[in-house]
């Protein structure tokens, strides 16, 4: 297991405002939201014979959540390129989904708020399994257009190799 080096002058923790998401070696533009890394293990109850009073309890399926990413409606064709290779509308029969490389793995990476990388996330073999490329439209709003992409995903992990860095000073 990896040793983490703690910082013993950073007093706040990290603020969650500032990341980016990387796949295909490039980090995505725009992306203004991800929805959290989280994992659940099912619970698996039991009893034992000779014991009938009480249930004893162990560890069994882990399931990975979906992650969601959002970003603002531009002409960055990222999201939809991706959605499309699950799904490809007027492709030909027994071509619609990109067998090959429908799935990605992604990084995520979290900042201090002076720019350093702070953490890494790699989350591995995800598909988009929902792609939103338009929001409701109303002409009486005042907002942002905001598509976005579910990734169903096989698990991820902490890089390691990302450790705290000294934080700058100026003057």
């Amino acid at each position: 297991m990896a040793e983490f080096t703690v910082n013993p002058q950073r007093f706040d923790p990290y603020k969650n405002f500032k990341f980016r998401v990387k796949w295909d070696g490039q980090y995505v533009a725009g992306i203004s939201k991800v929805s959290a890394l989280r994992r659940t293990t099912e619970v698996v109850e039991h009893r034992e014979g000779g014991d009938p009073s009480m249930w004893r309890k162990s560890p069994g399926i882990t399931r990975f959540d979906p992650i969601t990413l959002e970003r603002g409606v531009t002409h960055d064709p990222a999201f939809e390129q991706w959605a499309n290779k699950v799904w490809s509308f007027g492709a030909a029969p027994g071509s619609e989904v990109s067998l090959k490389d429908f799935r990605k793995d992604i990084t995520i990476d979290m900042f201090n708020e002076a720019g350093q990388l702070v953490l890494s996330y790699k989350v591995f073999r995800c598909w988009v399994s929902e792609y939103q490329a338009l929001p409701d439209l109303d002409a009486n709003a005042n907002a942002v257009a905001i598509q976005h992409i579910k990734l169903e995903n096989e698990g991820w992990e902490r890089d390691t190799a990302v450790v705290e860095p000294a934080e700058p000073s100026f003057g």
